[in-house]
């Protein structure tokens, strides 16, 4: 029994990818922002009406202190999204939005379901109809602008029109009974339709994001392409200061193109593989490596990174001495490596390029049959 509520749970929350969590947080929030106000506009609208249609003898903390209540949340709910709006939505922010969203809908559909059923209770049969009518549509408008958000809108759905439903389900009314099973299948196929959006939205952010990736990765190694490198560049450049230096490194291989010759291009791609490897190991998190094409490839050591205490050239070059193990054959070739540290080498992430470009091909000039390495030493304007 256990198995299959868990199941069932699954099926209806199905558990989001880590990867996609806050992009699925802001997308949420967003449309929230964008629905809800006139959702809070129509609950206000609404207060004369419900207490005009609210029956004498029902008590007046009900009749009319809930339409009140209803009517101020509702402005003040208009005023704040309205205030906030264009505001830059952050995961955090969103994860807040969300939050209020759900105890606030949640406790308005409350209010709401109390008023319908205590009227419906104390009105002629006659009339009953009006009640079930104003709730059905309030709580269908209230999903319908928190569809995005799973939770709330079954809460709504099941507070807003389960009691309703269930009243004119078992009055022995005939034109009542059919109206709540008109509602209640109207109900199955909105709750069938918000579980089929949600998968979509969790298809496509993963579109979304699968896409963001290949424009930024190496398709080959899996690495940082050349475009992410730069734009990490640019963001360690624009955050730093003199008591925060930072470090590249470009990586030229030595030999690489006879290995391919020899070998073959599979091979070339699996030795590649093996050396991004090393790489991404030797760094961890304390570098990105990236891929910048061939047999190309550029290391950032980012301000407060412990490789910046280290011989940059020589930490990684260690790395990269033993020799590979592709399709059962051992393998060698060696790398130059040329480095630039900002600000001694550089203001700029095209001067940095060049002062370690240079240094790289001294290295490769210095000895081409031997691993090497030039540390890029001066200052240079």
């Amino acid at each position: 029994m256990t198995g299959v509520f868990s199941r069932l749970i699954t099926r209806i929350f199905p558990p989001v990818p880590e990867e996609i969590r806050d992009d699925v947080a802001i997308l949420r929030a967003n449309r929230i922002e964008t629905l809800t106000p006139m959702l809070f506009l129509m609950l206000a609208a609404t207060t004369p009406t419900a207490i005009y249609a609210g029956v004498a003898t029902v008590h007046p903390v009900i009749r009319i202190g809930f339409p009140m209540i209803l009517a101020i949340v509702g402005v003040l709910g208009f005023l704040f999204l309205m205030h906030n709006r264009g505001r830059r939505m952050s995961p955090r922010r969103a994860r807040r939005m969300i939050r209020e969203a759900s105890w606030v809908s949640g406790i308005t559909g409350l209010m709401c379901s109390i008023w319908t059923v205590t009227n419906w209770l104390a009105a002629p049969t006659a009339t009953h109809s009006y009640y079930a009518m104003i709730m059905a549509m309030g709580s269908l408008a209230t999903a319908y602008c928190l569809s995005s958000i799973r939770f709330p809108t079954f809460l709504n759905l099941g507070v807003g029109l389960a009691p309703i439903a269930l009243l004119m389900l078992t009055s022995g009314n005939a034109p009542e009974i059919a109206a709540g099973t008109s509602l209640v299948i109207a109900t199955l196929f909105l709750l069938r339709m918000v579980l089929q959006q949600h998968g979509q939205v969790i298809d496509l952010l993963e579109l979304q994001r699968q896409m963001r990736q290949l424009a930024h990765t190496d398709p080959l190694t899996g690495l940082a392409n050349r475009r992410e490198f730069d734009l990490r560049i640019e963001e360690e450049i624009a955050k730093a200061d003199a008591t925060s230096p930072f470090a590249i490194a470009l990586l030229d291989l030595n030999g690489f193109k006879p290995v391919n010759d020899q070998h073959g291009h599979a091979v070339g791609d699996a030795l590649l593989c093996e050396i991004a490897e090393r790489l991404r190991r030797t760094c961890g998190a304390h570098g990105v490596v990236a891929r910048q094409g061939g047999d190309e490839f550029a290391i950032l050591a980012p301000a407060g990174s412990p490789l910046l205490a280290t011989s940059l050239a020589d930490h990684i070059l260690a790395a990269l001495a033993a020799p590979y193990r592709i399709d059962g054959r051992p393998i060698r070739v060696g790398a130059s490596i040329g480095t630039a540290r900002w600000p001694e080498h550089g203001h700029t992430a095209r001067k940095l390029f060049e002062v370690a470009d240079t240094a790289l091909y001294a290295a490769k000039a210095a000895d081409r049959n031997q691993t090497s390495a030039i540390e890029s030493v001066g200052r240079v304007a």
